[in-house]
C-alpha cells in the first residue's frame, strides 16, 4: 500500500501519521487478515511492543481496526473494512485454525441473523468458528498421502 493513502487513511480517523503509526498500518494491511501484537513485534523486530501496543490501543480508539478474541488467549487485530470504520455492517464470521494457530477474515460469509429480546441493543457480535484452514488441511492430506 502507498505512505500515501496510508497518511490519508490515518488522517481521515483523525489520528496523526507518524513514522510507526504508518509501519504497524501497513504491516496489519500486508497481512491481509487478524494479526496479534506477537506477530507484529516479530514482523517489525526494529519497534518494541509498547509502541506497537500503543498505535493499536490509538487505532481501536479511533476505530480504525478492532480486536477479535479468538479462544487462543491472544488479541488479533483487523482493519476495519468499508470507509475504515468498524460497525455492524462490517461485522463478519472469523475462523481459528487449530493448527497453525492463525485467526482468518470471511468476509464473504455472513453471520446469521441474531433476533434480540425487546429493549436489547446491539454493538457488536463476535462470530468465531474453529476448525482447520485450508493450508494446514492441504499439508496434512499430502502428508497422509506420503506416508
Amino acid at each position: 500500500m502507498e505512505i500515501a493513502s496510508n497518511v490519508e487513511r490515518l488522517t481521515r480517523k483523525g489520528i496523526h501519521p507518524t513514522a510507526i503509526r504508518l509501519l504497524v498500518l501497513d504491516e496489519m494491511l500486508r497481512a491481509q487478515r487478524a494479526i496479534s501484537i506477537s506477530e507484529l513485534e516479530e514482523r517489525l523486530d526494529t519497534v518494541d511492543k509498547s509502541t506497537i501496543f500503543r498505535s493499536l490501543t490509538l487505532f481501536l480508539k479511533h476505530r480504525l481496526i478492532h480486536a477479535i478474541e479468538d479462544g487462543s488467549g491472544v488479541l488479533k487485530y483487523e482493519i476495519c473494512g468499508g470507509e475504515d470504520e468498524c460497525s455492524l455492517d462490517d461485522m463478519h464470521i472469523h475462523f481459528y485454525c487449530e493448527i497453525c494457530h492463525r485467526t482468518f477474515c470471511l468476509k464473504n460469509t455472513p453471520i446469521p441473523a441474531v433476533t434480540l429480546p425487546k429493549n436489547f441493543e446491539m454493538h457488536f457480535i463476535n462470530y468465531m468458528v474453529k476448525g482447520i484452514c485450508r493450508d494446514c488441511s492441504a499439508a496434512h492430506r499430502l502428508h497422509e498421502m506420503t506416508e
